[in-house]
């Protein structure tokens, strides 16, 4: 089949055939119609954080189910299924709390070392980036790793379910729990932050401060419910302005959702006293994030860490499935194109320069 195959940081990927192997016990095989371009990936494209090669990327995925493999329950052939990267064991402590995004054994569903490896490229073992490895025309993944969605979702739409969306509304719904009245401000609208913003809005929150250089994401922004933007290239002060529009000394939750140390910083810098700044952003390894102490001791200033929204798929999934069905939940907006596996190259460029929300791999 074909997939599209990282060989070393900084290169382009490229188009191969690799070998699927047969489905193991709880194992899936998915024929994938739709893949979304995250900048998570992007990050992995340009910054060594470990990944062995060769590599496949992709884990915003959509399919149909092709094939199971003996004990499977989650799903059945012909279901529609959205990837799930948030891999668990189902049997630690934090699995057992309804905690998945903390699980201290993800690797319980992948094969050992001694075993068949799910991909491979001329007999050499292919890594499943996230467990899912989605550009590809096929995955084999633990039916963990899959969440059914109703048939009527368009591919495109369902894809993005499997991480912007889950982990950009899952921080401000599951961790930040942003209510009525809040401040919220948002460093980054791609396509998690974009969602962060329409998380915050339908909360109630009474003011949704979005950040970003790109005038086109700002406009985007508030189609998905940002009250308030902000250029910080046009903006002398941004720590003043943010403080200006709500009126006090910063936001109750700011969320970051770039990547940086700086954009880290300025997040923790226009939060009010008492409130909280979220990382959702992929930061380079052995790069440091921390408060100042009068931030911390006076400030009394709280710095999270976030990974996918501390989602629990199979519910969170469904609902914002269900959500997208009436009408409140916009996943259209997201979709800047869609495009085949081979213009995969000209869609991550696209991605870097902040031309394109999400760009979406589509097989027939």
């Amino acid at each position: 089949m074909k997939a599209a195959v990282m060989f070393g940081v900084g290169q382009p990927l490229e188009i191969r055939d690799i070998e699927l192997d047969d489905p193991q016990p709880r194992e899936v095989i998915v024929k994938v119609k739709a893949s979304g371009l995250c900048h998570s990936d992007l990050h992995t494209l340009k910054v060594d954080f470990g990944w062995p090669v060769p590599l496949v990327l992709g884990h915003e995925v959509a399919g149909i189910v092709e094939a199971v493999g003996d004990q499977v329950t989650a799903v059945k052939v012909g279901d529609h299924v959205v990837g799930n990267v948030i891999s668990t064991c189902g049997v630690c402590d934090s699995c057992s709390r309804g905690e998945p995004t903390r699980c201290t054994n993800p690797g319980a569903i992948r094969r050992g070392p001694d075993e068949r490896a799910r991909y491979t490229l001329d007999g050499q073992a292919v890594t499943q980036i996230g467990d899912i490895g989605g550009f590809a025309e096929k995955i084999l993944v633990h039916e963990r790793n899959l969440v059914v969605v109703d048939k009527s979702i368009p591919f495109d739409r369902a894809a993005l379910l499997g991480c912007g969306v889950v982990t950009g509304i899952g921080a401000v719904k599951n961790a930040a729990k942003v209510g009525f009245g809040d401040t919220v401000a948002v460093i980054g609208c791609g396509g998690v932050g974009l969602n962060v913003v329409q998380g915050a809005a339908l909360s109630g929150a009474r003011n949704v401060i979005a950040l970003d250089l790109q005038p086109a994401k700002l406009e985007l922004a508030r189609k998905f419910g940002a009250t308030d933007v902000i250029n910080p290239a046009e903006e002398p002060d941004v720590v003043a302005r943010v403080r200006e529009i709500v009126g006090k000394g910063g936001v109750d939750f700011a969320f970051e959702v770039i990547g940086l140390p700086q954009t880290a910083q300025q997040a923790i810098d226009i939060t009010d006293v008492g409130g909280t700044a979220y990382v959702l952003g992929k930061i380079p390894p052995g790069k440091t994030v921390g408060l100042e102490s009068n931030d911390l001791l006076r400030g009394q200033k709280k710095l999270s860490g976030l990974f996918m929204g501390s989602t629990i798929a199979s519910i969170d999934v469904p609902l914002y499935a269900t959500m997208y069905q009436q009408g409140r939940l916009n996943l259209d907006d997201l979709v800047s194109e869609t495009i085949s596996l081979d213009e995969i190259n000209e869609g991550y460029e696209k991605l870097e320069k902040g031309e394109t929300a999400r760009s979406v791999v589509v097989f027939d």
